[in-house]
């Protein structure tokens, strides 16, 4: 019923040419550049892989328009399809896509305020979709967010690491201990809110801790 609503209200069309029916149109889903890198200079995180560039209209205006108003959960089946054609084009596979043991997928929670504002998580809606592609289990009670913060995209570089600090705790260790963690979000920038995420988790000794989003934002 409330997706009936939001149709009705707020018309699905392309993001890109305002073609109506869809959120993107395989025209302008064909303008978004995927790229071919890794990150590799995270302290608490062996590599993360990030499908396209933030400063891409596009894919602004998709993330944005996912995360705020008018909350457009589907486009999450848009941003994993993006990361799904990123991980096909590259030239050698990561490990957990050829041999799957001990993998797991664990979203960045949301607090629970923000939950309600937005009524779903979005690293969550994006790892339950690579989930079911990739035959990796989802496990989204590995971390809890234990308060509120500023959104990080619009906080100065200097203050991002203090905005999370000790923000994100893993309940409930044994379901980490060694397991090889995929961390799902959406926007990867100075990297502040994934190494507190995995900071948390390797309180519960996984062997190792990767990191997937669907952009990477310069700082």
């Amino acid at each position: 019923m409330k997706e009936f609503l939001l149709d009705l209200l707020f018309p699905k069309s392309c993001l890109g040419c305002r073609k109506e029916g869809t959120y993107l149109c395989q025209d302008c889903f064909a303008l978004i550049e995927i790229s071919d890198r890794v990150f590799t200079e995270s302290k608490e995180i062996t590599a993360v892989f990030f499908a396209a560039d933030y400063d891409n209209l596009l894919v602004k205006k998709l993330i944005r328009n996912f995360k705020y108003q008018p909350f457009a959960k589907d486009l999450a089946k848009i941003l994993a399809s993006v990361i799904i054609i990123y991980f096909q084009n590259l030239e050698k596979q990561p490990s957990f896509l050829e041999d799957k043991n001990d993998f797991i997928l664990v979203p960045i929670p949301t607090h629970k305020k923000r939950l309600r504002w937005r009524g779903f998580n979005q690293a969550e809606e994006i790892a339950k979709i690579l989930s079911a592609r990739w035959k990796i289990p989802l496990v989204n009670d590995a971390l809890i967010k234990t308060r509120k913060t500023l959104s990080q995209l619009n906080l100065p570089q200097e203050i991002r690491k203090k905005n999370v600090q000790g923000v994100f705790l893993c309940p409930t260790p044994e379901l980490v201990k060694e397991k090889k963690i995929i961390l799902v979000d959406d926007v990867f920038t100075t990297g502040a809110t994934m190494e507190e995420a995995a900071r948390a988790l390797k309180k519960g000794n996984p062997k190792e801790i990767y990191g997937i989003v669907v952009a990477k934002a310069n700082p």
